[in-house]
């Protein structure tokens, strides 16, 4: 089998079992899990664009998802007047003081010759214009938070549409990923994963602690859509008639006082099931724009020159290539891809949630989508996506379905069945660690390898 009957073989089983998903559950989970297949499958990219292009181990993943959510939350909702009023001022002179020590810190570095006098100088910079710049920025977030905190007790946003976001969250991500690469990169692999997991904790910190900014751990709820609300389709004359051709057959075998009462099922059903279409569409979009200019960068001599990187730093840099400036390269891009999914995520979900980014444990997931998908392989890591989500999805109700069979020759009320059935949803750790194991057995490259084209 060559490499595009497998890679058709393997789409062809996600398929598959999305299908059996929607006739045996329903076509809003099959749906709901496949929009977050998506979602994944661009997470995913960005982390093989840094593993599996330059061997760059990121394990802030999650702090990189949630600037593109917290961009979501600063590009869609509505200013809040009354914060700003009598605020603006204050936020300037806080912002102006950060970068005087910013540059008065560059400054220092780079004018008073290495030795103690130079870091007591740095020291005494930094310290004092973070005294200044919080003399100015402490009573004004103080000022900020306290207006109508039940509901506001932030800043606000901008205003725009929540699509803008994804691109801006983007850029978010990669100007961090970049203040973050220039002193990180030039750590060994194993320092740089505990800088980025350190570093991705201290951002999501910073999110639930700065009410006047995100709302902290009191939530942005009410995000809004790029696409329409159920109950506006429900009320929509266009889409009514759509869902009564699309049930003719159904309705005109009921009576006519209970056709009505059909037909307004039909369209609550229909209504979330055509809002999920439109998330799968714009996601789709987005997915296939990413691999399509993942694919051709990897396959241009720039993507060459990055695995060559991989495979021999020494050897690169013997020739030329200036290393960690490449790295820094392929850092900021796959930190920016993770930052459009991140705000993707905040989209579909409706609200910015700082505590539910949790990075070991999603960080771990994202990883095991590459490594499982194929590392190096853009279509394996978006496989790679699908199939990790399905099974971390569906590995509950299947445990639960395994437990009831496996113990269906006891009680109803026995005491291990009950507890086996309780703890159905732990069976999603065995079941990953299981794909993780046979993969790594049987194809140690991943489902879909990297494949090494030789040119003569």
């Amino acid at each position: 089998m060559n490499e595009t009957q497998k890679t058709t073989a393997a789409f062809g089983v996600i398929a598959l079992l999305l299908l059996i998903i929607g006739f045996a559950q329903s076509w809003n989970v099959a749906l709901g899990i496949l929009n977050l297949c998506l979602i994944s499958a661009v997470m995913a990219l960005g982390v093989n664009m840094q593993w599996g292009y330059a061997g760059l181990l990121n394990v802030g993943v999650m702090g990189f998802a949630a600037l593109g959510g917290l961009a979501a939350v600063l590009v869609s909702q509505a200013p809040v007047a009354e914060a700003w009023r009598g605020n603006a001022g204050g936020l300037l002179l806080a912002a102006m003081c950060f970068a005087a020590t910013v540059f008065a810190g560059i400054f220092t570095y780079r004018r008073v010759p290495v030795g103690r006098t130079r870091t007591l100088a740095l020291a005494a910079v930094i310290i004092a214009g973070l005294f200044v710049t919080r003399f100015f920025l402490d009573p004004t977030i103080a000022s900020i938070e306290s207006v109508n905190p039940a509901k506001t007790g932030f800043l606000g946003g901008m205003g725009l549409p929540i699509i803008f976001s994804w691109l801006i969250g983007g850029f978010v991500a990669a100007g961090i990923a970049w203040c973050i690469g220039k002193v990180a990169l030039g750590l060994r692999a194993d320092y740089l994963a505990i800088a980025t997991l350190g570093i991705s904790e201290i951002i999501i910190a910073v999110l639930k602690n700065e009410d006047w900014l995100s709302r902290g751990v009191k939530n942005v709820t009410g995000l809004s859509r790029p696409v329409p609300y159920e109950l506006d389709l429900q009320s929509s004359a266009w889409f009514v008639d759509l869902m009564r051709w699309w049930h003719a057959d159904a309705l005109a075998a009921l009576a006519d006082g209970a056709r009505s009462e059909a037909l307004k099922q039909f369209a609550i059903d229909g209504s979330s099931i055509f809002v999920k279409l439109c998330y799968t569409g714009l996601f789709a979009s987005v997915l296939a724009i990413i691999l399509w200019l993942s694919v051709r960068a990897l396959n241009s001599p720039w993507g060459r020159m990055m695995r060559a990187i991989r495979d021999n730093e020494i050897a690169a840099g013997a020739m030329g290539k200036n290393v960690t400036r490449r790295h820094l390269e392929i850092f900021v891009l796959g930190s920016a891809v993770i930052g459009v999914a991140g705000a993707m995520l905040t989209t579909l979900d409706g609200q910015f949630t700082p505590t539910s980014y949790q990075p070991l444990r999603f960080t771990f997931l994202i990883w095991v989508m590459v490594i499982v998908g194929g590392s190096g392989n853009n279509a394996g890591s978006v496989l790679g996506g699908f199939l990790i989500w399905l099974v971390w999805i569906q590995a509950e109700p299947v445990g639960v379905w395994l437990m009831e069979f496996s113990t269906g020759w006891l009680a109803e009320d026995n005491a291990l069945r009950l507890h086996l059935i309780d703890n159905a949803q732990h069976m999603r750790l065995l079941f990953m660690g299981l794909v993780l194991l046979l993969v790594l057995r049987f194809s140690p490259g991943g489902i879909l390898p990297e494949v090494v084209r030789k040119r003569s």
